[in-house]
This record gives C-alpha cells, structure tokens and sequence, in this order.
C-alpha cells in the first residue's frame, strides 16, 4: 500500500478511535451536536481530512473514498445512539420527577362573544313575549332587500343603504328586514317573528362597520295598533336596561312603515341629567337620552307585496343595531373593538 494512502487511511481511522470514548462521556444532548459538528461539520475534522484526497493517485482514490464513506457512517452512528441514550434518560427523569396527584393546569375557558350576548339576550326577551327567532339568506335579491319593502328602483331611500351589490339583481343584504317579507310569504297571520343576522354596508368609522349585527321583528295581525307597539318595545326596553328607564317615541321616517318612530332611552350613564361628575354626559351628549331603535307601523305597500289584505291585517315592525345595543349595555366607545379579536377585551366577558 502507498504510503500516501496508508496515512490517509490511518487519519480517518483515528477519527473513529477519538470519537467513540468522547461519544460515550457527552452528557447533554447540546454536548453531542457539538460533538457531531466537530466532526462531521462542513468545516469538521473529517471533512478537513478529506482534503487531502486530492494528493492520492487515481489509483488509490477509490479505495480512500470507500474508506472514508465506512468512517462517516462509523460516526453517526456513534453519534445517533448516543442521542437515543440521553433522550430517553431526559424522558427517564422527566417522569421521575412527575407527580400524579398534583391538581391539573385548569384549561382556559371561552365564553360567547359579547355582540352574540346581546343578541341572545334580545332574542330571549322577544321570544318570551311570544316571538318567534326567523334565519335567511344573507346575499338576498333586490326584491327582497328593497321593492316589497316599498322601495321600487327609483326611490332615495336606497341612497341611504350604500348597499354592496354583487350583480345588478343580487346584493349582500342591508338589513334583515327581508326576513319580514320571506316570513309573512310563507305564513298566514297572526305571525310575530324576530330576525337577528349578519347585514353589509359600505361604511367604516368609530361608528359603523362594514358589517354588522341587526335585529329585526314584526307582529302582523287583526286589530294591532300603535299602542301594542309601543307596549311591545318600552316591555323589551325595560327588560334589557332596568325597570327605571324611561322611554320615548319620535316622529321619523321608514320607507316600510307609516307612521315611523324613532325609540330613545333614558341615558343610562347619567340617569337622563345630560351631565354627570359636572361634565356633560358623553354618551347623550347631553341631552339625557339615546337612541335605541326604529320602528312603526308596517306599510300597507309591504303587506301587498306578501298576500295580505291591508285593509285587513295590521301589524307593526322594528329594527336596532345589536352593537350599537352592546355599546351602550356595556359602555364600550369604539364599534370596532368587536372585531379586533383583543383577548384583553374579550376576557372581559367571560
């Protein structure tokens, strides 16, 4: 044998010799990868061995090849059994030190979110007052959404909608109020119905989100008159805010009911003064109340639209903004905290 390659051959051989005793003496998973880069590294003693490859002859660099592959497979697997070593006596103490009759780690319990709080709670109000909870579509036709609520193409209410179309007859819906007509047209009154869902405008701010949470409700029946609406909403009213608040109705503007109100609540965060600590109030602005939903009395255009006889069937509607509801239930400022997904926030609610 050359005497080039017999050097070569014994320096890989010694390799072997020093690794299997410092092998065996690591006692630390980290000590061993130290030990595997020191030797078979990139820039590890076996790799700076085999630079000296280029010297041999072609005859003998086979022969060096092959000697150096049994070398490097000699190492790992020195190496691999002693990492099986020292993990399972890492395991081995683990569970040495493990006691059984310690109390678990209590799980992190969830809770509903605080927008499907107050919805639930609204819908439980209603339903025991003899409502029943309705679910539809959230893309609806414009028939729905707009002309059998008595708003034909060319009426400037639907300015007002900033709806999100995604044909020229399909659209993400502005409001649930759909549900009323989608109800009344499968049923024959008496008919009382909420229907709580998600609605889509083109807005965002402090105060308005691209989606947001509605609520509508109806009661369609003989005899039914203004005075069962009002009835119906100051009963939901105290219900949800206490029985010391006071209610009141405003003359408004629903392109699907006439008359239209608007309901206001005796500001909750200073008693209906306008003013608390000496300030003026921040949630009424001043004025000691707040506005909670809008309603009235259904158009006799809607019940047309569904196959009732207006002259008939009277019935009433309303319609309130479940966040705007959680604002005030729970003073939160910014609409937007419900949809950051802040678990700071939403702890608070669990």
């Amino acid at each position: 044998m050359p005497q080039e390659l017999q050097s070569f051959i014994e320096g890989l051989e010694s390799l072997a010799r020093d690794c299997q005793p410092r092998a065996g003496q690591a006692r630390s998973l980290k000590e061993l990868e130290e030990l595997r880069i020191e030797f078979l590294g990139r820039k590890g003693r076996l790799a700076a061995g085999m630079t000296n490859l280029r010297a041999l002859s072609n005859e003998d660099k086979p022969v060096a090849g092959k000697k150096a592959n049994e070398v490097k497979s000699l190492l790992t697997q020195l190496l691999d059994a002693r990492q099986v070593e020292l993990e399972r006596a890492q395991t081995s103490e683990g569970l040495s030190r493990f006691d059984p009759t310690l109390p678990g780690r209590k799980p992190w319990a969830g809770s509903l979110h605080p927008v499907t709080l107050v919805m639930d709670e609204i819908c439980d109000v209603f339903t025991g007052l003899g409502f029943e909870v309705v679910s539809g579509p959230e893309v609806e036709n414009d028939w729905h959404n707009f002309e059998a609520l008595n708003m034909p193409p060319d009426h400037p209410a639907r300015d007002m909608q900033d709806t999100l179309y995604i044909s020229e007859r399909i659209l993400l819906r502005t409001h649930t109020s759909g549900l009323q007509v989608r109800t009344m047209g499968d049923r024959k009154p008496p008919v009382a119905a909420v229907a709580p869902g998600r609605v889509y405008r083109r807005d965002s701010d402090l105060t308005h989100t691209p989606m947001f949470h509605q609520i509508e409700g109806f009661l369609a029946d003989k005899n039914v008159s203004m005075a069962d609406l009002r009835g119906t909403l100051a009963t939901f009213v105290r219900q949800l805010f206490g029985s010391d608040v006071s209610v009141r109705f405003r003359p408004s503007f629903f392109p699907f009911t006439e008359p239209s109100a608007e309901v206001d609540i005796s500001c909750f965060n200073c008693g209906g003064k306008g003013e608390k600590d000496g300030a003026t109030c921040r949630v009424c602005k001043g004025t000691g109340w707040v506005e909670i939903l809008g309603c009235g009395m259904i158009d006799p255009n809607v019940f047309k639209s569904v196959g009732y006889d207006p002259e008939e069937i009277q019935g009433f509607a309303f319609g309130l903004g479940v966040e705007r509801v959680a604002m005030l239930k729970y003073g939160i400022g910014d609409l937007r905290m419900f949809f950051e997904n802040d678990i700071r926030f939403l702890e608070q609610f669990c």
